[in-house]
């Protein structure tokens, strides 16, 4: 990861932050479901919705129930899958008298767009119970040029995608059986043999693979729209033969939310075993790690920087003095942004002018506008 920081003063850059665009409203005109937000109590996982024209968070009555509606929300809330439903007794809950509810009657409009209805009560005397697959969390939370070398279960998604024991590319873990890297990576490779790959997770230093050692992939999934000229849908998931051990050190990665933004300026972490000097001549045998903030893409795509080069499906984060940056070998990494005391996969490591060199900050595929694909090739293998 050619991720520098130097003691030098920043130069001064001709391109500037152009204002903010306003946001458009995606709501068709007439008379809409109420939009919901959902959360799980972290406690007791009782599922909480929220309708945005009232303050109150409400309890979901269990009558109406069905887990695919469930599945769906783990997923908008950035989980791979739902573990567990039930219903929960209202005696077994600690409730305030004055908690409300919500009720749902299923219409034709899709299962996060039913029709939610304000109850004093359930009828049914039971509210859902949610657990959704874990993901975003550090229990052991503790050169990339400019970047800092890392401490074991730091980053317990970071997978390193190997050829043999040669490291290729960064991935992410995102289930047992389930890593997302770059197409680019895979497609460079493409004529090597499937039992040639492996995955790595729950290691800082690559000195300490030992021959046959990972897991093996079972399928290589490019995104079928992945363009090898301009790195358009620059995504593949991997599924492994025999899933990784989930430990302290090896954990999967939140997708992000539905409609969740992370905005210019975010301060968000980027970490691989790519180049650590700009000239390319040495690679990190340690996971190394920097911040760096979110850029929007109209800046990016301005004369000065990439001149309209990135597409809807990609976005990119950095400085523009050139301080920090991904590089050779980091590709198919994570770029990953904190929000509600989970960490989520907002960019994969994708391409870039260089690296570190000022007005060419780091290239990386979009995750959120891969949801789909990524929940409906896990669902279909």
């Amino acid at each position: 990861m050619s991720l520098m920081l130097d003691d030098q003063v920043p130069m001064e850059v001709q391109c500037a932050e152009e204002g903010p665009v306003p946001a458009i409203s995606r709501a068709e005109p007439g008379d809409q479901p109420q939009p919901m937000s959902f959360r799980i109590n972290s406690g007791d996982f009782l599922l909480e919705v929220k309708m945005r024209a009232r303050p109150a968070w409400l309890l979901v009555c269990h009558e109406g129930w069905n887990p695919a509606l469930g599945m769906r929300i783990c997923q908008s809330l950035g989980h791979l899958r739902l573990i567990h439903h039930k219903g929960v007794n209202l005696s077994d809950t600690m409730l305030n008298s004055f908690q409300k509810f919500a009720r749902l009657s299923p219409s034709l409009e899709g299962l996060l767009k039913e029709v939610w209805q304000l109850r004093d009560n359930c009828s049914s005397g039971q509210v859902v119970s949610l657990k959704c697959s874990e993901c975003g969390t550090r229990p052991l939370a503790s050169r990339i040029v400019g970047g800092h070398a890392v401490a074991l279960g730091r980053w317990p998604w970071q997978a390193s995608v190997t050829l043999g024991s040669r490291h290729t590319c960064g991935g992410s873990v995102l289930a047992p059986h389930w890593v997302v890297t770059a197409a680019h990576c895979i497609h460079s490779f493409r004529l090597f043999r499937l039992s040639s790959w492996r995955v790595h997770a729950g290691l800082v230093s690559h000195s300490t693979i030992k021959p046959h050692q990972g897991a093996m992939v079972e399928k290589i999934i490019s995104h079928p729209l992945y363009s090898a000229q301009s790195h358009d849908y620059d995504v593949a998931l991997l599924r492994l033969r025999i899933p990784l051990n989930f430990s302290e050190t090896v954990g999967a990665v939140c997708l992000p939310a539905e409609e969740q933004h992370f905005p210019s300026g975010s301060q968000c972490w980027v970490s691989g075993w790519g180049h650590t000097d700009p000239s390319h001549t040495y690679s990190s045998d340690t996971l190394q790690d920097t911040v760096v903030p979110l850029l929007s893409t109209q800046l990016c795509n301005s004369s000065c920087i990439y001149s309209g080069a990135l597409t809807p499906r990609m976005m990119c984060a950095g400085y523009l003095d050139g301080r920090a940056d991904a590089c050779q070998g980091d590709s198919g990494g994570p770029l990953v942004c904190p929000d509600g005391g989970k960490w989520h996969l907002v960019g994969v490591v994708s391409w870039g002018r260089g690296c570190a060199e000022p007005n060419h900050p780091g290239v990386y595929a979009k995750v959120a506008e891969f949801l789909d694909w990524i929940h409906e090739t896990v669902q279909v293998h």
